[in-house]
């Protein structure tokens, strides 16, 4: 899929989930997705990207994988710059603060966790020669 093609499609996914509370259809009905907008890091605009999440405890986990692309997304070397960011998760929106899981094993449990409830993030994994990284992201209070 071309950058312009998947731009497209996930404009697609935004306007659903903003529409539906949440929700959305097709092939990614009853799956956990979040919409997380990051600051643009060398534009300060604001980027949303929809992503599938797991949960642990309160916190969301998402995992950088650009469908197995050799190259980082976008939003997460955005989070680097700023980890602060906008979740929207079902009618809720928040701040949250996104930090990259390095502990291997702490990393390990998450990733494990993300591939049981989505395995085609174990494809992803196989496809890409670089580690995935995985990333909590705490709601702040207020």
């Amino acid at each position: 899929m071309s950058p312009q093609d998947m731009r497209r499609f996930n404009a697609a996914l935004i306007a659903e989930f903003r529409a539906n509370g949440g929700r959305l259809g097709g092939a990614f009905e009853g799956r956990q997705m979040l919409l997380l907008t990051t600051t643009g890091r060398h534009s300060g605009v604001p980027r949303t990207s929809p992503l599938a999440y797991s949960g642990d405890g309160s916190r969301y986990v998402v995992t950088a994988s650009n469908r197995g692309s050799d190259r980082h997304p976008e939003w997460y070397r955005n989070l680097l710059a700023d980890p602060a960011a906008i979740v929207e998760a079902g009618d809720r929106t928040f701040v949250v603060r996104a930090t990259e899981v390095v502990e291997p094993a702490e990393r390990e449990r998450l990733w494990a966790a993300h591939k049981a409830l989505v395995p085609s993030f174990g494809d992803y994994e196989t496809a890409t020669a670089r580690t995935i990284p995985v990333l909590v992201l705490e709601p702040l209070a207020g």
